[in-house]
């Protein structure tokens, strides 16, 4: 199944995608948010699958929002790529190096982003991410960590390079704008999604290819991603994880790559969809 979510930005509704259209499940269901899939709501919408073609179609003009609704947590990993640590003069880590990235950043697959005063090194990282459907501490291993896993989405992680490496060296500083997660255009559950190893990645800025990788050459995979974040602390249904990016961001390239007002981006991740991003 594909989650996906339209309308007007604070008045999202549910849907899917279903037969190459959104379809509208909002009367079933108030919103693909923590509570849906603690409530094992994947499960009770599957059960449903008989009835969707009968849902009402989502209208073309409709918005494409984010994909959930807002998590409690999101947790990024840093340099989990080999090739992008080395372009970033970094030591391939140990351990995955984590950070956390304010929810308030997520957009939508095709919002515009604003590039504020001042930022002049705004930077791309395209990720998978993973969405939990099930509350998690402490587990014991990584096929406990693979059950909790509702389904895997399809991020970018922009920063603003200026502020995270010259600011005093704090990631988060760079990282938390608004709009500076465009997530989707849906949610593939796990049972669709169930062998994300081996997935391409693209993203290219004004048509030109920047990152082209896949996930097989990830350091750390999810499932043992999310048993080790386990350790650290309590994660929640509904709450967001971005994996790490290939190499090709633009702090890797010289000083003209980053991203300015009047560039087009568009990625896309194998069974993950497309974005397309203005910014101005």
């Amino acid at each position: 199944m594909k989650l996906l979510r339209f309308g007007e930005k604070g008045k999202e509704k549910p849907g899917i995608w279903w037969n190459g259209q959104r379809k509208d499940c909002s009367a079933w269901f108030e919103d693909w948010n923590p509570g849906f899939f603690r409530q094992e709501g994947l499960a009770e919408l599957k059960s449903r699958n008989s009835a969707f073609d009968a849902l009402p179609a989502v209208a073309k003009k409709e918005r494409w929002a984010a994909p959930i609704s807002r998590p409690a947590l999101m947790v990024c990993i840093g340099l989990n790529y080999v090739d992008h640590a080395r372009e970033a003069d970094l030591a391939v880590p140990k351990e995955p190096i984590l950070f956390l990235k304010p929810v308030n950043t997520i957009s939508g697959p095709f919002d515009p982003v604003v590039i504020p005063e001042g930022c002049t090194k705004v930077d791309w990282e395209l990720e998978l991410a993973f969405v939990l459907q099930k509350d998690v501490f402490r587990l014991n291993t990584e096929e406990e960590a693979t059950s909790a896993i509702a389904g895997y989405v399809m991020a970018i992680d922009l920063s603003e390079r200026s502020y995270q490496m010259e600011r005093g060296g704090q990631w988060a500083k760079g990282k938390s704008l608004p709009g500076f997660c465009p997530l989707g255009p849906w949610l593939t559950s796990s049972d669709e999604a169930a062998d994300v190893s081996d997935l391409s990645m693209q993203l290219s800025v004004n048509e030109q290819t920047m990152q082209k990788g896949n996930t097989s050459d990830m350091i750390f995979k999810p499932a043992f991603i999310l048993k080790y974040l386990s350790r650290f602390m309590q994660l929640e249904a509904g709450d967001l994880v971005l994996t790490g990016t290939p190499a090709g961001v633009a702090m890797g390239k010289d000083a003209g790559a980053y991203l300015k007002p009047g560039d087009k981006l568009d990625c896309s991740i194998d069974g993950m969809g497309c974005q397309l991003i203005n910014f101005i």
